[in-house]
């Protein structure tokens, strides 16, 4: 063991991140170095050629282009474009209700899609110009879509989650569960704050909006999202029961999206084609990361750090919110420069020993990290929601704007955060109802 190997490689690594070198590859390289000079160049070789099949190859990763490909059929034949209609017809009359129909459009998008950049992409593009023609102000109408599409990482099925379980080796069907408590709390803070701002603030979010129930779209809106529905029932009905594991789930889910596109009439080569290209993409950037978080597990346990950081927090005798404090610090900070995959899998190794050793539940800690990554993707200078906002209402704001609109959201969070450190029944209540 050489533990003083670790704390250089944790610095190569710090340095190759500032110098905007792709996680993926900084890991990849820092361990095959620190492996090489450790045991040996034949070892090393034999490490990088192994974990990629070892990682990928784990029947738990598979729930991942599972969900993937459940959310990209139901984004693309058009399963989810019902959600924002419905959820205004319901709820027009109530002040702001345009924003807060956004909201829970986007906690409604989650369930199928995992992914918070896709729920802030589909939901922007289409409430934002409804907002804007109704008198929101441009900033807080894309702020609240930005902020709204972070939803989309906490309600289950999030692939955050999924390879949070693999690499904690903890139950991915307990973090989904406890994932929906601090998913519906960020949803109703964030109605919060748009019925503050719309009571402080008319100017700035329409008290009262000029329609009908029939305007909004009616019964018929709210019919239209049966497919949704019904896809959320079989998945989620069978894996909260137990009826299914997180990789069962996402089988069943994919099958069903493609049979509820067919049965609506808008199953197309063109919608599998794009969607399995989605899925094939996006899985290949997130493996690629994983491959390089799971060798630089293995570089950090050679090194025998681990292990001497796990020991040492111990000794220090850190209070748990002292301990909480620190942690939270450092994933705000990360999620200012950092992407949420490449932030959670460069941090696990090092925050995993400490967390078993004040036998911090792991579950509950994955449902923090999580709410603290998708902040990230609101906070600058690097919130990819921001941007992706951004790209969809160019019409309408600067980046500027949008940054400037999620601020009350970014509050709100905080908030959440705080009520998840100090009470953990809030994320460990549901999963011990459900076993």
């Amino acid at each position: 063991m050489s533990i003083e190997t670790g704390l250089y490689g944790i610095a190569v690594l710090a340095l190759l991140l500032l110098l905007r070198v792709p996680v993926a590859l900084a890991m990849i390289a820092v361990s095959f170095g620190g492996i090489a000079v450790l045991l040996g160049f034949t070892p090393a070789l034999g490490i990088i050629t192994s974990t990629p099949y070892s990682f990928v190859a784990s029947w738990t990763m598979s729930a991942v282009p599972m969900f993937l490909f459940m959310g990209f059929v139901a984004f693309h034949s058009g399963l989810t474009t019902s959600l924002f209609s419905a959820a205004k017809a319901i709820l027009w009359r109530v002040p702001g209700g345009l924003a807060i129909s956004s909201i829970f459009a986007c906690t409604g998008f989650a369930t199928v899609s995992g992914s918070s950049i896709a729920c802030a992409a589909a939901m922007g593009r289409i409430a934002i110009p409804e907002m804007v023609a109704a008198g929101y102000k441009p900033s807080f109408a894309a702020g609240s879509l930005a902020a709204g599409g972070t939803i989309g990482a906490l309600i289950p099925p999030s692939i955050l989650m999924i390879i949070y379980g693999v690499f904690a080796e903890t139950s991915i069907t307990q973090v989904f569960i406890g994932g929906v408590g601090v998913g519906l709390m960020t949803a109703v803070s964030y109605c919060i704050i748009v019925l503050v701002t719309c009571w402080l603030r008319p100017d700035v979010v329409p008290r009262t909006l000029s329609a009908s129930f029939a305007d909004a779209g009616g019964l018929k809106a709210v019919v239209s999202v049966w497919p949704v529905a019904i896809l959320v029932l079989l998945v989620f009905g069978g894996l909260f029961s137990g009826k299914f594991t997180a990789t069962e789930a996402g089988a069943v889910g994919a099958g069903g999206a493609i049979l509820l596109a067919a049965a609506t009439g808008n199953l197309s080569i063109k919608v599998l084609r794009l969607s399995l290209l989605e899925t094939l993409t996006t899985c290949a950037s997130l493996f690629i990361i994983g491959i390089g978080a799971s060798m630089f597990t293995r570089f950090l346990g050679i090194t025998g750090l681990s292990s001497f950081i796990g020991t040492f927090v111990a000794g220090a005798d850190l209070g748990y919110f002292e301990l909480m404090a620190i942690i939270v610090v450092i994933y705000l900070v990360l999620g200012m420069f950092m992407e949420p995959f490449g932030a959670m899998l460069v941090t696990l190794p090092v925050l995993l020993p400490v967390l078993k050793a004040e036998d911090i539940s792991l579950v509950w800690f994955g449902v923090l990290v999580v709410k603290l990554l998708e902040i990230g993707m609101i906070t600058p200078p690097v919130g990819l929601n921001v941007f992706v906002i951004k790209n969809v209402a160019a019409k309408y704001v600067t980046v500027v704007d949008v940054f400037r609109g999620v601020l009350p959201f970014m509050l709100a969070d905080l908030v959440v955060v705080v009520l998840t450190i100090a009470f953990p029944a809030l994320v460990l209540g549901l999963p011990r109802l459900l076993g």
